[in-house]
């Protein structure tokens, strides 16, 4: 039987986004580790030079899509959360990224399940998680620099790996158990920030120039 052809991709700016698009998909019905550059191309209808002009591999796909994540959870803050406590502004941003994700959980599923079999992911992953944690940190009003950001991105990946499992499970439509486990985990991790820094009360994951002082100490 003849394949069909693909649909021709836009060019310019919308071709990586079709890619993006396409590779997402593929994973969802195939499992990452199925899923070959050629096979991506084809499913975008874009050749093999302008798949590798845009994306030289299946991780550089990944990371732009986690920067196109970035970009969108960063569009999308809320003014008025500002002045909220530390730990509700972070709960914000958090779930403002899950929404994004869930229009295409079954390929982001995928995708982490091959993780441990991929050995770029575990080599190259870890630096598309933080700089992504980083910028949640700064969606939220927190900074990201200095001793204090370094240890905040840390516990934020920490955090974000451990609800991510829970995230996949979820199947409701509000992301209802999401809410209640980030929630709770959040404040737990507020108080063990606030007693590891020896922070006052009202300091906590915004502690600034002095909750680094602290922690030096």
């Amino acid at each position: 039987m003849a394949r069909k052809a693909a649909p021709k991709a836009g060019k310019g700016a919308e071709m990586p986004a079709t890619i993006i698009e396409s590779a997402l998909t593929l994973a969802a019905s195939r499992g990452w580790a199925r899923v070959g550059l050629g096979d991506i191309a084809e499913a975008a209808g874009v050749s093999l030079a302008e798949m590798r002009a845009h994306f030289p591999s299946k991780h550089a796909i990944v990371a732009a899509y986690a920067a196109d994540i970035d970009r969108a959870m960063l569009a999308a803050r809320d003014p008025e959360m500002e002045g909220r406590p530390a730990h509700e502004r972070l709960f914000d941003v958090f779930m403002k990224r899950f929404d994004l994700l869930n229009a295409h959980k079954e390929g982001v599923g995928a995708i982490l399940r091959s993780c441990p079999a991929d050995p770029e992911a575990i080599l190259c992953g870890p630096l598309t998680l933080r700089r992504s944690m980083r910028w949640m940190l700064e969606a939220a009003g927190l900074s990201s620099a200095g001793l204090g950001g370094r240890l905040r991105v840390k516990a934020l990946c920490a955090l974000y790996l451990s609800m991510l499992p829970v995230w996949l499970r979820d199947d409701s439509e509000d992301m209802a158990r999401t809410m209640a486990v980030l929630d709770r985990r959040l404040k737990r991790l507020d108080a063990l920030t606030r007693s590891l820094c020896r922070l006052t009360p009202r300091r906590g994951w915004s502690g600034g120039a002095q909750a680094e002082v602290e922690a030096e100490a």
